[in-house]
């Protein structure tokens, strides 16, 4: 039985062995998280039997009672959890997601503060026994997040090929070990996501993005770390693909203790928008137009631009004879020459665009006047950062010569009545044509060719007979003025328009005819000539007229618009409509307008603003008030005055010209500050550990009682210090701590408060040794306008307040500052730093070595804190500086492998600690810098063997040396062995000789023996 119950035994072991052990596994910890951010813990088990889907429970055990379980969530049961994670558990904050049948991860969206604590991961058994562990647990710390990354949003306007710099400001308090990295990203217009352009890794390495490879290998794109918090993109020649907004996103990094990387904060800071204009491409320009040209037909001319780039910005300049006829800059607008615009109002001329490569120019009745040489100019503009336009380059095309085809001569002349080919419009028009030759019976027929139209209307005939005829337009009495003819004598006909309009421009002509024969055959003859009907709006002119066109803030706007004319008799009222386009806009809208019947008509400003407006009128003159102006009334104003001819009495009949006048910019400033701030220094000499007060006096403010913004400074009593921020006070007394003075206990520290409206103080509590410096405050004035904008008007900055502790009797005087032998490249070199005495045996001590080297500032290598801490200037330093204190008087800086870099001026800062107040509390009693000292490093000396190995035919010759000894070595020892050999055959053959010769002659003295005593002669 025993036997039996041994083998059993055997058996289950050899079977717990085949199962194994259920074990479960926890990440490991601790794990440290920033707040705000997600965490994934995972949990896995293994070695179990029954199902292949486990499940699992999550408890944890905060600090506060380390030995009470708090459930936390289960995927088993819905009911797991405690109320105190009730809420997060059912909106998904925190949840379980399972990776595989025996393997979890348990999320928690966004860690708070009281997630730290002790995480426990516990799977149910569903084995037949209880055999392993059930349960694992890991640590985890919520800190804080202190990560900042911060850039100054800008607009860029850059030309292709220019340089590009920008900065990125990073910054971290964690007091855990963790590293950063750095992304800088282009997010192009109109895409996403963004395009990495270069990143800084956590294993301080240079990435660049896919894009800009290419680029960072040839040096292109770089990004510098300057400093410890500043990261500087670098671009040297930018591409157009380069455009878009550009911004930076820092990462921190902490290493878990099963060494991985896990980022726990990240930032982004505000874009910065880059535009940049592509470089200038080359363009040739042809013109294109007809040789010969008939008189009164239409003659067309188009300047081609072949190549540029795509959609450039071009502008378009005419030449007649080589005199410049008009132009149409590269926002497509039309600027005539004085000897042009006439022909253009009245349709005989235009000057357009018609395509961003192609400029037309058509003269519709080409006379005479038009026939000569015509060319074109095209200049490719580009908008500079002011807004202005500017040349990239301009481009001539050939000149093209145009002839006039004379026609046959005529024996009629056609003439006004007064010699003047123009009239204003609703004048009368009156034309003679006069036939010479021989007397006879002539009639004559009346065409008109309207501008901008090929067809010619029929106006009117008198046959020989003296009977009239009208044409169809030009028969009712309200067209066209009732044309009324005449016949003078019996070769002068004249035609009369008793009332011209705009329509009756062009060109007319009379065709005279003769009949001869009683089969009614003749002869007829005809000439043409142009006339224009002057529209009264070209004689409208309109002025626009302001007496400040810098209005202050606040101040009151005040516009005149004035009408001027130039043909008399103007009887009716003027409509005047005033017109404003915002600063940022491209559009006008209308503020509002005074019919001629005195009617005021609001539309599309707000009926707010309305009562912020007057507008007053009189017959030639409109003025509009705005009062209270903000930046929202500035930009571009214009006032648009319609008028009405003598013969429309009717007010609803319209305008018969109108006038806008040029457009007047007009710019809110700001007012003068009369901001003033004590600018007198003072100094403060108080006690070790007591409390006092920095003030900043207000003496003079401007007018309005405006909101102040305070911002106080420090700077140590250490040559060339920085002036650091401590705190800032905003215009909504709202206070921001400065990155050297954000640590909790800098801000229990100081503190800033308005003790009236004139003064502001900065306390100090408990000033210590690090407290001693210089001290001021900037103010800045703000203005708020009536639409809520806020403005800063001034800033001024306080005379310095120097604060002094008084002596208390125990001093630190540094003796020296010394290293130990010769500084030469890659040797140790101890730098020393030696007090005069040990001081106070319940005293401490802290030590700050500093550098400056050539063309570069001061520079903090480490601090040897009075706790024994060691911080650092930088991580690099870490691995080739070693800080300690050898003796109570003597500290040390070693260099393991000094550097030629390592060069520069080196000396040292030492503070005595001492235990003051109750509760007492370690605080800077005394500190003492030393004299500053230069080391040289020298170059390395070659040594012996460095020597050796710098002759390049000696090496040969160790080389080459023993190999060829070899050879002989060996050559001999062949000749040798051959030489045996032979020695030895021939000693067999003579012992042969000689046993025969005993056996003919006996024993003796055989040859042999002599030839043996020869040969041993020999060989000897």
């Amino acid at each position: 039985m025993a036997r039996i119950s041994c083998v059993a035994s055997f058996f289950l072991f050899l079977t717990k062995l085949s199962i194994g052990q259920r074990q479960v596994t926890v990440q490991k910890g601790p794990l440290f998280r920033a707040e705000g951010y997600p965490i994934s813990i995972g949990c896995t088990v293994t070695g179990h039997q029954g199902p292949s889907e486990q499940h699992f429970q999550w408890s944890v055990y905060l600090p506060t009672a380390p030995h009470q379980e708090i459930q936390i969530i289960s995927t088993k049961d819905a009911a797991f959890s405690y109320a105190k994670y009730a809420g997060r558990v059912q909106s998904r904050e925190i949840y379980v997601e399972r990776v595989q049948g025996n393997s979890v991860l348990l999320h928690i969206s966004k860690l708070q503060a009281k997630d730290s604590g002790e995480y426990e991961c516990h799977t149910p058994n569903t084995d037949p026994k209880y055999y392993g562990t059930y349960s694992a647990k890991t640590t985890l710390n919520v800190i804080p997040d202190t990560l900042s990354a911060t850039m100054s949003p800008q607009t860029l306007r850059k030309e292709e090929g220019e340089p590009l710099e920008l900065t990125c400001e990073v910054a971290k308090a964690t007091t855990q070990h963790t590293h950063l990295s750095v992304t800088w990203y282009l997010m192009r217009d109109g895409q996403s996501p963004a395009t990495k352009i270069i990143s800084f890794s956590r294993d301080f390495m240079l990435m660049p993005g896919p894009s800009y490879t290419e680029r960072f290998g040839v040096g292109d794109v770089r990004l510098d770390r300057l400093g410890a918090t500043t990261f500087r993109l670098s671009v040297g020649s930018l591409q157009p693909s380069d455009q878009g907004q550009l911004f930076c996103e820092a990462t921190e990094w902490i290493q878990d203790p099963d060494e991985t990387w896990t980022a726990i904060t990240r930032k982004q800071t505000d874009q910065t928008t880059l535009r940049v204009q592509p470089a200038v491409r080359d363009f040739q320009v042809n013109i294109t137009a007809t040789s010969t040209f008939a008189e009164g037909k239409p003659l067309d001319l188009t300047c081609l631009v072949v190549g540029s780039g795509q959609d450039p910005q071009l502008q378009g300049i005419w030449f007649f004879n080589g005199v410049e006829m008009a132009h149409i800059d590269a926002g497509g607008v039309l600027h005539l020459k004085t000897d042009y615009k006439e022909r253009a109002s009245q349709g005989q001329l235009q000057i357009s665009k018609l395509s961003p490569k192609a400029f037309s120019l058509k003269i519709f009745a080409a006379g005479p006047e038009d026939e000569g040489t015509y060319s074109c100019v095209v200049a490719e503009m580009a908008r500079a950062q002011r807004g202005s336009w500017q040349v990239l380059q301009r481009k001539q095309s050939p000149e093209s010569r145009v002839h006039l085809r004379k026609p046959a001569a005529r024996s009629v002349v056609l003439s006004t009545q007064n010699e003047q080919q123009t009239v204003w419009e609703g004048g009368a028009l009156t034309l003679i044509c006069k036939a010479d030759g021989a007397e006879s019976l002539l009639s004559v027929d009346w065409w008109h060719f309207p501008q901008n139209r090929t067809q010619s209307e029929f106006v009117a005939a008198m046959d020989q007979a003296g009977t009239v005829r009208r044409g169809a337009s030009y028969g009712e009495p309200g067209n066209h003025g009732h044309p009324r003819l005449e016949k003078m004598d019996w070769a002068t006909f004249q035609l009369e328009i008793s009332s011209t309009s705009i329509s009756d421009s062009g060109a007319y002509e009379c065709r005279v005819s003769e009949r001869i024969g009683a089969q009614g055959g003749g002869l007829s003859w005809a000439q043409k000539m142009p006339v224009t009907v002057k529209s009264l709006a070209s004689s409208l002119q309109v002025n626009l007229m302001s007496r400040q066109p810098q209005v202050k803030l606040t101040s009151t706007l005040n516009l005149s618009c004035v009408v001027g004319v130039g043909y008399p008799d103007l009887q009716v009222p003027l409509t005047v409509t005033w017109q404003f386009r915002p600063a940022e806009s491209q559009v006008f809208h209308q503020l509002v307008r005074v019919t001629h019947q005195g009617a005021i008509e609001w539309r599309d400003f707000p009926s707010q603003a309305q009562k912020k407006m007057k507008v007053s009128q009189s017959s030639l003159h409109s003025q509009l008030l705005i009062y209270d102006a903000t930046k929202d009334e500035q930009g571009v104003y214009q006032c648009k005055v319609d008028v009405y001819d003598r013969n429309a009495p009717h007010s609803n009949r319209p305008a018969r010209a109108s006038a806008l006048s040029h457009p007047l910019s007009i710019v809110i400033t700001l007012p003068e500050s009369k901001l003033r701030v004590n600018s007198s220094s003072q100094v403060q000499e108080l006690s070790i550990n007591s409390n006092t007060a920095i003030e900043c006096r207000i003496l003079s403010q401007t007018p309005g009682n405006l909101p102040l913004a305070v911002t106080w400074y420090f700077s140590s009593m250490s040559p060339n210090a920085p002036w650091l921020t401590i705190l800032e006070m905003d215009q909504t007394n709202v206070v921001k701590y400065g990155d050297e003075f954000h640590s909790p206990r800098r801000k229990q520290k100081f503190h800033t408060e308005k003790v009236s409206q004139d003064v502001f103080q900065l306390r100090i509590l408990n000033v210590e040794d690090s407290d001693q410096g210089a001290y001021r405050c900037t103010v800045r004035e703000w203005l708020v306008s009536a639409d809520g904008a806020q403005y800063q008007l001034g800033e001024e900055t306080s005379g310095l307040t120097e604060l002094k502790l008084r002596p208390t009797g125990s001093k630190v005087h540094v003796s020296e500052v010394y290293w130990t032998e010769n500084a030469t490249e890659h040797a140790e070199v101890a730098v020393h730093c030696s007090l005069e005495s040990s001081g106070d045996s319940a005293s401490l001590f802290s030590v700050m070595w500093y550098r400056t080297r050539e063309h570069s500032g001061r520079q903090l290598l480490v601090h040897l804190q009075h706790d024994g801490l060691l911080e650092y200037g930088e991580e690099g330093l870490r691995r080739r500086l070693q800080c300690y204190r050898s003796s109570p008087t003597d500290f040390v800086l070693k260099f393991h492998q000094v550097a030629m870099e390592d060069a520069g001026t080196y000396w040292c800062r030492v503070a005595e600690w001492k235990l003051l107040g109750s509760p007492s509390k370690w605080v800077t009693q005394v500190s003492d810098e030393s004299q500053h000292v230069v080391l040289t490093v020298l170059p390395s000396e070659p040594t012996f063997p460095s020597r050796i190995c710098s002759s390049t035919s000696f090496v040969y010759f160790l080389f080459v040396c023993p190999f060829v000894l070899f050879i002989l070595l060996l050559i001999c020892a062949l000749c040798l062995h051959w030489k045996a050999r032979k020695l030895s055959a021939l000693r067999l053959a003579s012992q042969g000789e000689k046993v025969l010769w005993v056996n003919m002659n006996g024993a003796g003295d055989s040859p042999t023996n002599r030839w043996e005593e020869e040969e041993e002669e020999e060989d000897l």
